[in-house]
């Protein structure tokens, strides 16, 4: 964000420059004016975004420059930064469309939250609606990591939307590792510790960009930053990912703490992963238990039976009983492809995208988006009949 600073103090000038500076993106000043008269005197060729107005030297009389510099830039959001209130002026500005005005001494949290209202003001006609789908374990080793990331790659790829993952494990969270050999950068943890800086731009930076539309949040690095983490804070994160990304698909492990809960409690949809056994059974009950308790929608939670292969046992209909929800997709047994595609950190959909598990993958696709094409030249036959062709 370009920015004109009006101040003859230089001590100001330097807090607010190394202020902006810090913030991703930064707020640049293109110029800096040591009162209203040179403002007006000195136009630039190109209109900032921002004009900071220090009016703590500043008299009723001025207040009519700063009428005319409003007019000069039209486009500029105007803060103003007094020491004291001076009612007559804040009227004045107030008309000449100020928009902001912030008390100084200068602090630093406020001179931010300001910035990031200018900002999503700014962005207000580009931002997205996105959904927020959260994937949760009934029970360790139900392949709920691999579906979600995959999942998240597959609805980048196959239905062009932006992406974003959220390993919310609280120890060892490695989602990261199924779909790319990447090193992240940055963490939640450390997202978290910079939350005033928070806007679409920083939180993309802080991604592994698995392609341009698909990018993942790790998860803390270190187990003991995990307990920093604050709900409050994932409420802000997921706000700001709604706003930018068409969806947050959340890997929330298997572990049911204050920031899962809060993850799941902005969810839209919730998708528990099991496998056709009694322990996942016992499991996924417990887990629709605590849901219900939680008042969470029994129609927003759509179970989904990972390495399913017919005529086991236990059926279908058995879990849809025992559970009391209905399973929304089976994952077949496509042992060779997955581990392959874990193993290589490389996508399922890229590495065997004609494979069973690819395919469902597809399906699935299809079910979230609503994104079905009628007779026979649907989505999966465009994607995969030229595959099947060439081989």
């Amino acid at each position: 964000m370009k920015a004109l600073l009006i101040t003859h103090d230089s001590q100001l000038q330097a807090e607010i420059a190394a202020q902006g500076a810090a913030r991703m993106p930064p707020v640049t000043l293109v110029a800096v004016r040591a009162r209203l008269r040179d403002a007006l005197e000195r136009v630039l060729p190109d209109s900032p975004a921002l004009v900071i107005v220090d009016a703590s030297g500043l008299d009723e009389s001025e207040a009519e420059q700063l009428v005319r510099l409003a007019k000069l830039y039209p486009a500029a959001t105007f803060m103003l930064l007094t020491r004291d209130q001076q009612q007559n002026l804040l009227i004045r500005a107030m008309r000449a469309g100020v928009r902001e005005v912030l008390q100084l001494p200068l602090v630093h949290s406020a001179f931010h939250d300001a910035i990031n209202r200018i900002a999503d003001a700014a962005n207000a006609g580009k931002l997205c609606d996105g959904k927020v789908l959260a994937f949760i374990s009934c029970k360790g080793g139900s392949g709920a990591t691999f579906l979600s990331t995959n999942f998240a790659y597959a609805l980048a790829s196959l239905a062009d939307k932006k992406v974003i993952l959220i390993d919310l494990h609280g120890q060892f969270g490695d989602a990261t590792l199924y779909v790319s050999d990447q090193k992240p950068a940055m963490t939640l943890s450390d997202v978290c510790s910079q939350i005033a800086r928070i806007d679409g731009a920083f939180l993309d930076s802080c991604l592994v960009h698995v392609t341009p539309g698909f990018g993942i949040l790790a998860a803390a690095d270190d187990p003991s930053h995990a307990v920093d983490l604050k709900p409050e804070q994932m409420d802000i994160i997921l706000r700001v990912a709604r706003q930018h990304y068409d969806y947050v698909v959340l890997d929330v492990g298997r572990q049911i703490d204050a920031i899962s809960l809060r993850a799941l409690d902005n969810a839209d949809a919730i998708y528990p992963v099991l496998q056709l056994a009694l322990p996942d059974l016992r499991d996924g009950r417990r887990l629709l238990d605590i849901f219900r308790s939680l008042g969470y929608a029994i129609e927003n939670t759509r179970l989904i039976v990972n390495r399913y292969e017919k005529g086991g046992r236990l059926r279908l209909q058995d879990v849809q009983a025992s559970l009391g929800a209905e399973v929304m997709h089976t994952v077949p047994n496509d042992y060779v492809a997955v581990t392959d595609s874990v193993n290589q950190g490389v996508p399922v959909l890229q590495l065997s995208r004609a494979s069973p598990v690819a395919r469902s993958l597809a399906e699935l696709v299809e079910l979230v988006t609503a994104r079905r094409v009628p007779e026979t030249k649907g989505l999966l036959t465009r994607l995969f009949g030229r595959a099947e062709a060439e081989q």
